[in-house]
């Protein structure tokens, strides 16, 4: 006898599903775990009890045995405007009434895919006005490569097929960005590539060039390395620098002064190499400003984004470049060989718009900056009280909080990891709450970004289930005041 499915969750499941879905969570859960691989499958994790969810609510979703939890992590920086958002689904329902797919092949274009680029370019960093639209945010990075290869090609560079990535960075799993990732776990199983050169990170607070300075007086010694790479490689080589302008949470959200973004721009400029702005997980709202990019006021040569960009709801990715860029494959020798027939779906590009409208309508990047004011505030708060917490940053409502086994300093933990999981276990399973954790150079970070629904109920829930869960870890790990 196994544990039977709650009634109210049974209710969820459309009836031309239920034939398929076993009668026990037992059962369910069984069939998920032997027969379909997660992404980015961790066996650790398998081990334990998988989630198997059945329904979604505003910022709440439910498991298969009926458990509500808060979606602090957006769904993976992902459902920005919240789940089950009838203003931008009744959109995408109208689109499939009106022309539900042709492919954008050769010379045929959709009504909602020229809209949308319109769109894009009134939010977008300025300059960046020709598109070329992918199904996930991985392929766009992908093709801003292909892109950057090609036009250094077609501009006479054919020597030009290097592309600079930098430590610590995530970038995607088609191949070129997975060999372009900055993290070992992503990448040490697949074959290396000569082409992807690394340069070091800007981390501040834990600078990884050998300077042993702090910021304000190391002379920005990442600039410097990163241009002695350029210069040992040969800048003729380079088609391109790919980066994240504020690296994601896999590495804790660390943020780079002014002076850094301004001297990577200055840097490519200088020996030719394309700017590639990976913002699949920081753009489209999360950082204050549509884009990180704006906020520094510096615009790359081709800005990738995805996630948000349909709040989630329909799979979309898009290159957004320079319209020097498009316009050298319009006239060159031969044309942009790349695409798929997903690409740019008539149905994402509506649920894309839909979402620009939400946000703008509701005025929801302008509000988010008072809850993000209301979490840094409680943040602050909680760091006065729990010795665990070293230090927390954030852009917009990306949040970073790095813990430490000794007050005050950095302390590694002896088991690099195991503080922020036991964070995250205690916030999911004890106080209904999704956050992340990770471990990047054996700092232990715990992550989350809130939706730019969030209330600030829900931004004091959050709140009070770190509370509770640091001062679980804090007796767990022996951290004391």
């Amino acid at each position: 006898m196994g544990t039977k499915i709650p009634q109210a969750m049974q209710a969820c499941i459309p009836e031309n599903m239920k034939p398929f879905i076993p009668e026990t969570i037992e059962e369910l859960k069984s069939y998920a775990v032997n027969h379909i691989c997660p992404h980015y499958m961790s066996n650790a994790d398998l081990e334990r009890d998988p989630k198997v969810y059945v329904k979604s609510e505003g910022n709440y979703i439910y498991d298969v045995e009926g458990k509500k939890y808060l979606d602090s992590f957006a769904s993976i920086l992902t459902t920005m405007c919240g789940h089950n958002n009838t203003a931008i689904i009744e959109k995408i329902k109208a689109q499939f009434d009106i022309l539900d797919f042709f492919p954008n092949f050769g010379d045929h274009y959709c009504i909602p895919m020229v809209a949308l680029s319109k769109k894009l370019t009134e939010i977008a960093p300025e300059g960046l006005t020709s598109f070329f639209y992918v199904n996930s945010g991985s392929e766009a990075n992908e093709t801003a490569i292909k892109a950057a290869w090609a036009y250094q090609l077609e501009s006479g560079f054919k020597n030009r097929t290097k592309i600079i990535h930098r430590r610590g960075s995530y970038h995607g799993t088609t191949v070129a960005v997975t060999a372009a990732c900055g993290l070992p776990w992503f990448n040490e199983k697949y074959p290396t590539d000569s082409n992807m050169l690394e340069a070091p990170p800007c981390d501040c607070d834990h600078c990884q060039c050998d300077c042993s300075k702090c910021y304000g007086t190391c002379g920005m010694q990442c600039l410097k390395d990163t241009e002695e790479l350029i210069l040992k490689e040969g800048p003729e080589t380079i088609a391109g620098f790919i980066m994240d302008p504020l690296p994601g949470s896999n590495s804790g959200y660390p943020i780079a002064p002014q002076e850094y973004m301004d001297g990577i721009r200055a840097l490519c400029d200088k020996y030719g190499i394309l700017l590639i702005f990976d913002e699949i997980q920081c753009g489209f709202g999360k950082s204050g400003e549509w884009f990180v990019a704006n906020n520094y006021k510096v615009t790359p040569d081709l800005l990738t984004t995805s996630k948000a960009l349909t709040n989630g709801y329909v799979p979309l990715g898009v290159v957004m470049m320079k319209q020097k860029i498009y316009d050298r494959f319009r006239t060159g020798t031969s044309e942009f060989r790349s695409g798929s027939t997903f690409g740019g779906h008539n149905v994402a590009c509506a649920a894309a718009i839909a979402t620009i409208d939400y946000i703008q309508e509701n005025d929801l990047i302008a509000k988010s900056k008072a809850l993000s004011d209301r979490m840094a505030a409680g943040l602050d708060k909680l760091q006065k009280e729990h010795p665990i917490i070293l230090r927390h940053k954030h852009m917009g409502m990306m949040f970073s909080i790095e813990l430490t086994s000794k007050k005050g300093e950095f302390v590694p933990f002896e088991n690099p990891g195991a503080a922020g999981a036991f964070v995250n276990a205690w916030c999911y399973e004890k106080e209904g709450a999704i956050i992340r954790n990770n471990v990047y150079n054996n700092r232990d970070n715990v992550v989350y970004c809130p939706a730019l629904t969030f209330s600030e109920e829900m931004i004091d829930k959050l709140l009070d289930a770190l509370d509770k869960a640091f001062t679980a870890a804090e007796k767990e790990f022996d951290v004391k005041a």
